[in-house]
């Protein structure tokens, strides 16, 4: 993975993002309850917490209560650090035992296709449909994973010059185009409900 992400819009965290699959499968599970930015950010604040690095055993067999500590410490990585300490455990747990830890497996074992990649992803702990999807679609349009049938599989965001999440955000203009479409379609969504 060499392109230049732009999701935590700070170059030392959105390097991190470009650079480590782990830390991008971190940040998008991070991604809830949270402004994006500071979802993104907290792969690179749980590196430099844990000696500089992003490494997928240390943060598996760390002990529960003291990767909490990690999260926890101010600014704290996500307003729920207890809860989201154990689901980036889990995932990190997941990863070691299906994919020998290396996640980009996910999208390369066996070369493939768009829904056997998004199955993939919908496999990994915290990752539902939506994630999965949305996952799917920054591969495809960020980092030029694009096994067949991609597009499909990501559905809606896979949809060429969309504007609907994090797949979408290449820098601060076309994060206020996301903000603004997620809003618009909120409204909607209460208007008909």
């Amino acid at each position: 993975m060499s392109p230049k992400l732009c999701l935590a819009q700070d170059p030392e965290a959105d390097e991190l993002l470009s650079t480590s699959p782990l830390a991008l499968l971190f940040g998008m599970l991070l991604d809830q309850q949270i402004p994006m930015e500071k979802a993104f950010k907290g792969p690179k604040a749980i590196a430099d917490r844990m000696g500089g690095e992003l490494d997928v055993h240390r943060i598996a067999e760390a002990g529960e209560e003291d990767f909490a500590a990690v999260m926890a410490e101010v600014p704290a990585v996500h307003r729920f650090p207890g809860s989201m300490g154990k689901r980036l455990q889990g995932l990190a747990r997941y990863l070691i035992e299906h994919y020998d830890g290396d996640p980009e497996v996910i999208w390369t074992r066996d070369e493939p296709d768009g829904k056997t990649v998004l199955k993939r992803l919908k496999e990994l702990p915290g990752y539902g449909d939506q994630k999965a999807r949305i996952f799917l679609a920054l591969l495809g349009k960020q980092l030029g994973v694009r096994p067949d049938g991609w597009r499909e599989a990501a559905g809606a965001y896979g949809d060429d010059g969309a504007r609907r999440s994090v797949a979408d955000v290449r820098d601060a203009v076309s994060l206020g185009e996301v903000r603004e479409f997620k809003k618009a379609a909120k409204a909607a969504a209460k208007g008909s409900g």
